[in-house]
């Protein structure tokens, strides 16, 4: 039986729906994500460790950054479960739900100056919630809009939410950038709040919007099929582990890179520019802020020539860009320029993080069978976290600090993310076992 979906290339007004609710929760996850990294790497050192001289305030910072990764594999397991064995559509809501509250909370906390040593262990409790909410928030819209994406044209709208990402992370900072230039006293005391306390309207839009979706017509006929054999009561990821070990581990590997390179660009460069180069806030916004940007539209770009040359190939290559162009970042970052700097930093959003992330969603999600595919995702993405993209602004400032602030140590480290992905991805071959429709055979 050939699906309809490979007849054409055109959205149906369910995937277009898909589409859109997944985005949506997308670009909200990266906006508190990007947000708390922009936070960390300019006042919650200040708010929370106000003890500790600046560079090992921003380690601290950084830490905290860290931490909601560690949670987000359980998060991305256990809501994931949700959504292979009830639906798709309430495993995103509770997602979204937990990030959006969590990053709200977090705009009314109160600094340690007033609850002491309370108010970071609070912060990190926050973190924790976020994190856990975001752990199969990508992995969701990704499942989500392949199962009803057209065969042909699977990168290019699955690239839609990791483009998402970029736009999260660029509205953030453009939010941070409208309150950076307050005078120290009136950021420390309220400013700082304004960005995360205007979450909640994307919060409760985003809550709008997945209440309205449907499930995927490929997840429905894949639970009958199940029923049909009798297998719905296996947990996905019991199955998971027993049908695709493999692939598990080399998607892991996969996204090495792209966590890497991502979490450099969006975070750490920005606490790069203000602590070890010491530009002025306001102005290291404006490279941050051009760069993300650049990946959020070109992202979709190099999504459907994904489409048309091949997905590894362009994994691949967005890999190598970032192995070569990691050094002249850095000597870009380096130079004092605002216009150098933000040049490198758009080249480098703009064509490493576009042809990973542009790839990267039809890859990972042609791994697994429907039936326990968005465990699959989650698990593969979010493990990969905890190990590479959390770790990633902590690790980035202790080799500079090892370096006596030299940045090559971290170059050094992004080239062997990268290496690990190519690594993988060569590896997986050149066919991937599942092909979305998967589930149409079983009928």
């Amino acid at each position: 039986m050939t699906h309809p979906s490979e007849q054409t290339t055109r959205l149906s007004p369910g995937a277009r729906k898909a589409v859109v609710a997944g985005t949506v929760g997308t670009l909200i996850e990266w906006y508190d994500y990007a947000l708390y990294g922009a936070a960390a790497g300019l006042v919650i050192n200040r708010l929370f460790f106000p003890d500790l001289v600046p560079a090992a305030g921003v380690l601290a910072a950084f830490a905290t950054f860290a931490v909601g990764f560690f949670i987000r594999p359980l998060g991305g397991v256990i809501i994931s479960h949700i959504g292979d064995r009830v639906g798709r559509k309430p495993a995103m809501i509770m997602s979204v739900a937990l990030m959006g509250g969590a990053t709200v909370l977090m705009g009314l906390l109160p600094s340690a100056q007033t609850l002491g040593v309370l108010a970071p262990l609070l912060l990190i409790l926050l973190r924790l919630v976020q994190g856990f909410g975001a752990g199969a928030e990508l992995a969701g819209a990704i499942t989500l809009i392949a199962e009803y994406a057209p065969q042909r044209r699977r990168a290019l709208y699955t690239a839609i939410p990791n483009a998402a990402t970029a736009g999260g992370s660029a509205f953030a900072t453009l939010a941070f950038l409208a309150v950076a230039g307050l005078p120290d006293d009136l950021l420390l005391s309220w400013g700082w709040r304004i960005p995360f306390l205007i979450s909640a309207v994307l919060f409760v839009t985003a809550l709008y919007i997945r209440n309205r979706m449907d499930e995927t017509p490929e997840y429905v006929a894949a639970m009958e099929s199940a029923e049909r054999r009798r297998q719905r009561e296996r947990l996905p990821l019991g199955e998971l582990f027993r049908g695709s070990r493999r692939e598990v581990v080399l998607g892991f590997l996969s996204i090495s890179g792209h966590n890497a390179w991502a979490y450099l660009l969006n975070t750490f460069a920005l606490s790069y520019l203000t602590t070890t180069m010491g530009m002025p806030r306001t102005e290291a916004l404006i490279p941050v802020i051009t760069a993300a940007f650049a990946g959020m539209i070109c992202c979709p770009f190099i999504g459907l020539a994904a489409d048309r040359f091949g997905h590894r190939r362009i994994f691949i290559l967005g890999a190598a860009f970032a192995i070569v162009w990691v050094v002249p970042l850095f000597l870009g970052l380096s130079s004092g320029s605002v216009i150098i700097a933000t040049v490198v930093m758009a080249i480098a959003f703009g064509l490493g993080f576009g042809a990973m992330a542009g790839a990267q969603g039809a890859f990972l999600v042609n791994l697994f069978p429907v039936r326990y595919r968005y465990s699959g995702v989650a698990v593969a993405r979010e493990s990969n976290g905890v190990l590479i993209a959390g770790p990633t602004p902590f690790i980035a400032s202790a080799l500079v600090l090892v370096g006596g602030g030299s940045p090559w140590l971290v170059c050094g480290y992004v080239a062997v993310c990268c290496a690990a992905t190519i690594v993988a991805v060569l590896a997986l071959g050149r066919t991937n076992p599942h092909p979305v429709t998967e589930h149409d055979h079983d009928r």
